[in-house]
């Protein structure tokens, strides 16, 4: 069996671990497969899934009760939030536009962040199974924000782009996008 074969098959064992008979919520459902990524060395998540060790402990409690889920990273990933100088810009942005009444929010914006660390596309970094349930989660919980991506762009990219804009700067050479000679690098589907 290939390589990639085997991390499906492991990722697919633990995420049927991780969920509950109960029926998911959607947040679940994208926590219990970062969370399956993760444990099985996916993604580029460090410990505690980038989460503090408290809300770290909390989440598991919440979502994975009776799961042994270890604290440390499977995979050894070390990211550097001192090289993260915009950290508390993305968690500003994520909160500003985030859905209210929603207990998991504050986790899964860290868990956001921590991806964005990563060299790969955002939903491999974060270990989701594909960019459509990145997309997903990002519209569940943050609609208005996930809404203006009406292109088609990039998560990451957009999100820094996003953080650009907000500060007034547009580094872009080009008028629009669209005749940007980087255009099918930011938009359009990830492989």
């Amino acid at each position: 069996m290939s390589p990639a074969l085997q991390h499906q098959d492991n990722r697919e064992l633990i995420y049927s671990r991780l969920k509950s008979e109960t029926l998911m919520s959607p947040n679940h459902e994208w926590l219990a497969c970062m969370t399956a990524s993760w444990c099985d060395g996916q993604g580029v998540l460090p410990d505690t899934l980038g989460l503090e060790a408290e809300q770290f402990n909390m989440l598991i409690t919440h979502f994975f009760p009776g799961c042994a889920i270890p604290e440390q990273a499977p995979s050894g990933s070390k990211l550097d939030f001192s090289r993260m100088l915009e950290k508390q810009d993305l968690v500003n942005l994520l909160k500003l536009y985030a859905k209210p009444n929603s207990p998991e929010i504050d986790w899964i914006i860290d868990i956001i962040v921590a991806g964005c660390l990563g060299s790969d596309h955002l939903w491999q970094d974060l270990g989701l199974w594909s960019r459509s349930q990145l997309s997903a989660m990002l519209h569940h919980n943050f609609p208005e924000l996930a809404a203006r991506n009406n292109k088609d762009m990039k998560w990451k990219k957009f999100l820094y782009k996003q953080l650009c804009e907000a500060e007034g700067l547009y580094l872009c050479r080009a008028p629009s996008c669209e005749v940007c000679i980087d255009y099918p690098k930011c938009f359009g589907p990830e492989g």
